[in-house]
C-alpha cells in the first residue's frame, strides 16, 4: 500500500454501519411525516366538521392554544391582563 493512502478495510465496515444507520433515521423520519400528513389532514376535516356545526374556527383553534399551555403560565398571563385592563379602565371588560 502506498504511503498516505487509506487501508481500504479499515473504516470500511464501520462507514456501511454509519450509512445503514442514517438510512434506517431518515426511513423512519419518512414514516413519521407521512403519518404527521395523515394526521393533519385528519384535524382538517375535524375542524370543517366543527365549522360546519357553526362553531368559529378562530376560536377553537385558541382553546387549543390555551388548553396546549402550562396552567401556572396561564394564569400568571391572565392576571397580568386583568391589571393592564383594569388601568386601563376596562374592569368589566371579560365579565
Amino acid at each position: 500500500m502506498a504511503k498516505g493512502q487509506p487501508d481500504p478495510g479499515i473504516g470500511h465496515n464501520s462507514d456501511s454501519i454509519a450509512a445503514d444507520e442514517l438510512r434506517t433515521f431518515i426511513e423512519r423520519l419518512e414514516r413519521l411525516a407521512e403519518e404527521k400528513a395523515g394526521i393533519m389532514g385528519d384535524m382538517k376535516e375535524v375542524m370543517a366538521e366543527a365549522k360546519g356545526r357553526g362553531f368559529d374556527a378562530k376560536t377553537i383553534r385558541k382553546i387549543l392554544r390555551i388548553r396546549s399551555r402550562d396552567h401556572s403560565e396561564m394564569q400568571e398571563e391572565a392576571a397580568v391582563l386583568e391589571l393592564y385592563c383594569q388601568a386601563l379602565g376596562m374592569e368589566n371588560f371579560f365579565a
